[in-house]
Parts: C-alpha cells; sequence; structure tokens
C-alpha cells in the first residue's frame, strides 16, 4: 500500500501531498473533493454502474435473510436489561474514530470526503457517547447498539462479506478501587449473554495483564454468572487491543464475538480511574447458529 501510494502521489504536482494534509483547512478540502467526486460520477454509466454492484465487496447486498435477522435483533433488545439504552447510531462517525482511539490502522476504515468515516465497530462509537454522559455527571453509563458496519480490511471464505451486523455493549464507570467496579461490569455483560445463548452458552475470559480483577472474576464473577465461565488460557487474539482481560462469546457450536476492557473512555476524559467494558456478537453469526438449532 505505500508503495502504491508513494508512486501516485509522485505524479501529482511538487507541493500537493502537503496541501492537501495541512495547507487547507477542513472545508476548503471538502469543497475540493466535493468537485472531485461530483465530477468523477457524471463519468458512472448505467453499464460501469451494474459492474459496480456486482464486483465491489462494499456494495453487495449480504446473502443473510433480514427476516431472520429481524427476529434475531427483536430477542436481543427484549432480552437486554433495563439499566442498557437503546442507541440508535449514525452510518457514520468522525474521522478518526477507530484510529485515534483504538489504534486501527485509517486504512481498514472506508473513509469519506467530508471528514467522516463509515461506521466499523459501533463499540467504539458507544465509548464516546459513553465519556460524553460520564463528563455529563452520570455515574455509571451502560449502552447498547446494532448497527451495520464495513470493514476495508481483505475477508476470506464464502458468505464473507465487507459489511455485517453487530450488537454491542457498552458500559462505563469509575474505579472504585479492588476490582469491583470491573467485576460489577462483567457480571451484567456476561448474564446478558448467558440470557440470550441459554445452556448453549460458551462463556470466556483471558487474563493478558494479571491484576485485582482476576481475583474479582473468581471470587465475585463466577458465582452471580448465569453460565459456567471456562478461562481460556491459550487465546493471544486481541492482547494489545483489550487491556487486562477479554471475553469470549461463543456457543458450544461457533464463535460468535468477543469484548473486553479498553482503556478508551480513560482517553476521551483524561482520567485513568475511568473503566470501560465492551462486548459484541454478530448478529448474522448467531441468526445462523439459531436455525441450525431449530432444524
Amino acid at each position: 500500500m505505500a508503495d502504491v501510494s508513494g508512486r501516485v502521489w509522485g505524479k501529482l504536482p511538487a507541493g500537493t501531498r502537503e496541501a492537501l494534509t495541512s495547507g487547507l483547512s477542513g472545508s476548503e478540502l471538502q469543497s475540493v473533493l466535493l468537485d472531485v467526486s461530483r465530477e468523477r460520477a457524471a463519468q458512472v454509466t448505467p453499464a460501469r454502474l451494474v459492474q459496480r454492484w456486482r464486483e465491489d465487496r462494499f456494495v453487495r447486498p449480504s446473502n443473510a435473510d433480514p427476516r431472520a435477522l429481524v427476529r434475531t435483533q427483536q430477542r436481543l433488545w427484549e432480552a437486554l436489561p433495563e439499566r442498557f439504552a437503546g442507541v440508535e447510531l449514525s452510518p457514520v462517525t468522525p474521522l478518526g474514530t477507530c484510529s485515534a482511539v483504538a489504534t486501527i490502522n485509517q486504512h481498514q476504515v472506508l473513509s469519506t470526503i467530508r471528514g467522516t468515516e463509515v461506521a466499523s465497530d459501533p463499540t467504539n462509537e458507544l465509548a464516546i457517547e459513553a465519556a460524553v454522559r460520564r463528563r455529563a455527571g452520570q455515574a455509571r453509563v451502560d449502552l447498547a447498539a446494532c448497527q451495520r458496519v464495513v470493514r476495508a480490511q481483505p475477508v476470506e471464505g464464502p458468505g464473507m462479506f465487507a459489511h455485517f451486523q453487530l450488537f454491542v455493549l457498552v458500559s462505563s464507570a469509575r474505579d472504585t478501587g479492588s476490582g469491583r467496579t470491573e467485576a460489577e461490569l462483567l457480571i451484567d455483560h456476561l448474564n446478558f449473554w448467558a440470557d440470550v445463548l441459554g445452556d448453549r452458552a460458551d462463556l470466556s475470559f483471558t487474563t493478558f495483564t494479571p491484576s485485582t480483577v482476576t481475583e474479582r472474576i473468581e471470587d465475585t464473577v463466577r458465582p452471580a454468572v448465569k453460565a459456567s465461565l471456562r478461562e481460556d488460557t491459550e487465546r493471544t487474539k486481541s492482547a494489545t487491543y483489550y487491556t487486562g482481560t477479554a471475553l469470549g462469546v461463543a456457543t458450544v457450536d461457533a464463535e460468535l464475538g468477543d469484548g473486553g476492557f479498553t482503556n478508551w473512555t480513560a482517553e476521551l476524559l483524561g482520567d485513568a480511574k475511568e473503566r470501560c467494558l465492551t462486548s459484541c456478537i454478530s448478529t448474522e453469526r448467531l441468526t445462523e447458529v439459531s436455525a441450525d438449532l431449530h432444524q
């Protein structure tokens, strides 16, 4: 990607890169890019449009049955405890939402020309909303959302698409010491997924960095969770993404999603005492698993 980018910049007049990245104001840059997009759109033919529809992985419709997805969403919303506030997120979010908060490479995100990016992870967006509500004085914030997201990294395999739907939870509160806050957040998230998945739930945790949270899992979280909670000592996925403890959300048949503690609200609020727990699943995967169970 870097080599290709370098060759493209080399075709443009000297100073173009500096002008576009920092020489123009945000509104000036937006005006230029809108003009470019308008002129390029004027060159699109109906035949080219159909070709793009067939070939572009970002726009191809999913194979998921929307009626089945709606039933899955309804099931999730009905199981959600009252303490979680539902949030209907915008399909776009400020440019840098993922790269600034979660250190995701911007090349993995679909950026727009209006200073925004197409939503790629609703947990990041809910973390920003949680920080806003925490700053407004809310002692503890619990949010949930269901959103279709787009990710730009390559995907492989049959039935894999650049866009998919996630149901996510984000909770944030200030540390009260000895891992008590983290334990409370864990219990609420894990019990929700236990309720949703029932006796087929396979919930796990992984300790990337030992802390008092590990102790609270043993003496506080396990006794309060409605499903068995196993320790996954083999997991290395997202070891640098989550801080301290990560979660796995699955059934005995399929992996559905994950979660864990992050420093996002701490960074957004400039307060190291802030604690933030996220967890999410793919509604399409849950729909497939549910369909298999009823066959």
